[in-house]
């Protein structure tokens, strides 16, 4: 989108979205200096803890880049493979439970900020996808992540970062089920 532009996403049950690209920016214009006034404060207070904290989080920042990087790079790879279109296809065929588990899957691999996935839920949902097969995709694109699983086997160890990915994935399936229940699609 360009700036001021506005994208404006309807419901069929009269709810609307309107997204712009200026909401972020207003974050950021925030944000940042609400973080630098409070480095400055923690720096009065206490240099030697502020510049040991500084450098602590500058070695970690460090540790962690190969594998973000890594990560960033498969993430703009499956998004280039598979555009929004090619989702939308995928996840509205006429079988509802296979739906969920290619949205379950597809929500697992792929790795996105919700500022873009809740939109993207919108267009599916006005493409034709059931609401269960969305809450699938967007739950699973939450709560599993299978290109995020390097970093955390790496902080939390093999079997916790397995074990959560699992649970999440049930919690997913469950809610999918929910959804569908209540929104009359089962």
């Amino acid at each position: 989108m360009k700036p001021g532009a506005k994208k404006e996403i309807n419901f069929s049950d009269g709810y609307k979205f309107i997204l712009d690209n200026e909401t972020g920016a207003a974050m950021s214009y925030v944000l940042i200096p609400i973080t630098l006034l409070l480095v400055i404060i923690s720096f009065v207070v206490d240099r030697k803890k502020t510049f040991s904290a500084l450098q602590q989080a500058g070695k970690r920042l460090l540790t962690i880049l190969p594998v973000l990087l890594l990560v960033l790079i498969l993430v703009s790879a499956v998004l280039y493979f598979v555009p929004e279109k090619n989702i939308s296809e995928y996840l509205s065929n006429g079988n509802k439970y296979f739906s969920i588990l290619v949205a379950v899957l597809i929500g697992s691999i792929a790795l996105m900020p919700g500022f873009i996935a809740f939109p993207l839920s919108g267009v599916l949902y006005q493409n034709g996808v059931p609401m269960m097969v969305i809450a699938g995709f967007t739950t699973t694109l939450m709560m599993v992540g299978i290109l995020t699983f390097p970093v955390e086997q790496k902080y939390f160890g093999t079997k916790v970062a397995v074990l959560r990915n699992v649970i999440s994935l049930g919690i997913a399936l469950v809610i999918s089920l929910v959804i569908g229940i209540v929104f009359g699609e089962i």
